[in-house]
């Protein structure tokens, strides 16, 4: 047995330049946020995970640092089971921060995930039961915003020409605008470019109402988000109104979020985040139950090279698993500074599993020092 000896959350910032700038349902972005969780275990090993800002990085580095990191140290590093349990009980079942704390436990448990992988010298998809394999990605990301429709088709043409055969686009501007947009797309690639949809919570009933017979007629893969995660009823409505199938994850909170999402059978593509809705073991035990009801799980990776690499060992060792979302967006320096390389798309639009051990990036603990939170919303 080695225990936790050191549990450290690192609250991360950097400004986007005007010239990169996503508009989106949420907003404009005007800063990249992210919180890297680091582990040690007694023998010296060190694991790396990463936590979701929360559009509050500095509140969940906080919580992890203080209650979270009392709660797990001097735990065997490897019972993640057992880490996971002491924080539902004494944190997340009662009294327990909700949404905070399931982001606060999705970066420790992709830590000790990572610290395994590197104790026992094997890949974080064979220690999840899997095996690498090809994975096909989708453009995604902040990334494919809001601006007139040739320039989203130039930006599209971007991605397909390095070989992704699926791309995402955001709506949730108005109707008009977003069907214009997707159209845009849809003439000027054709019937075999999968294109996706992301509202970012944007829509109402009316609008989805107003926007489904045209998605459906130009063969949307799926409409993501059109509500927030708690509108249960709307999504119900939605789901009767086309077609085109409704997407939702990345904002529900442990399999107690997803049951019910499940069973209501109104979203029909699963998006759990492994920087948010409980870790590699909790989103492991979402996969299981979203296949016992044959329904595909399409994860949303986030802000930094940690998650997407550790996503796509995720895909490789699921059996209902979908898209990886790759993240196209420009000059993410969490992606391209902060972490080794994360994953590469080939010119089949597939990504593969790193080889090296754990989720298998390194990490630049000088950027971190060089990058200190910067307070204030992501979103504008």
């Amino acid at each position: 047995m080695s225990r936790i000896v050191e549990v450290q959350a690192i609250p991360v910032s950097f400004p986007v330049r005007p010239e990169d700038s996503v508009t989106l349902g949420v907003g404009r972005a005007v800063k990249r946020d992210a919180v890297i969780v680091k582990i040690r275990s007694e023998d010296g090993i060190v694991g790396w995970g990463e936590a979701h800002h929360g559009r509050a990085p500095g509140a969940v580095a906080k919580l992890i640092e203080t209650t979270l990191r009392q709660l797990v140290m001097g735990m065997d590093a490897f019972d993640t089971v057992g880490v996971w349990k002491r924080v539902y009980d004494k944190q997340l079942a009662s009294h327990g921060m909700g949404a905070a704390a399931s982001i606060g436990l999705s970066g420790i448990d992709m830590a000790l995930w990572d610290l395994r992988g590197k104790s026992l010298g094997v890949p974080l998809c064979r220690l999840l039961g899997g095996a690498s394999r090809p994975i096909p990605a989708y453009a995604g990301g902040v990334s494919l915003g809001y601006q007139a429709p040739q320039a989203l088709v130039e930006e599209a043409r971007v991605h397909v020409d390095r070989g992704y055969r699926a791309v995402k686009l955001r709506v949730g501007d108005s109707v008009a605008r977003d069907v214009e947009r997707v159209a845009a797309v849809r003439k000027a690639f054709g019937a075999d470019l999968v294109v996706l949809t992301d509202a970012n919570t944007g829509y109402d009933v009316a609008a989805v109402r107003a926007a489904m017979p045209h998605y459906d007629a130009l063969g949307v893969g799926w409409l993501e988000e059109p509500f927030a995660a708690h509108d249960a009823n709307s999504y119900r409505i939605a789901a009767t109104l086309g077609r085109t199938p409704l997407a939702a994850g990345e904002n529900h909170y442990t399999r107690f979020e997803f049951q019910p999402l499940i069973d209501a059978r109104s979203v029909t593509i699963l998006q759990p985040d492994l920087s948010k809705s409980g870790g590699i073991t909790e989103v492991m035990r979402i996969a299981h139950m979203a296949a016992a009801h044959k329904l595909p799980i399409n994860p949303h990776t986030s802000m930094t090279g940690l998650n997407m690499a550790a996503t796509v060992h995720f895909l490789c060792a699921i059996d209902n698993g979908g898209y990886f979302e790759a993240d196209v967006s420009k000059n993410n320096l969490f992606r391209d500074e902060l972490v080794s390389t994360p994953y590469t798309v080939d010119a089949k639009g597939m990504v593969y599993p790193l080889e090296a051990p754990g989720i298998g990036v390194e990490v630049d603990e000088k950027f971190l020092a060089a990058h200190p939170l910067i307070d204030g919303p992501a979103y504008v």
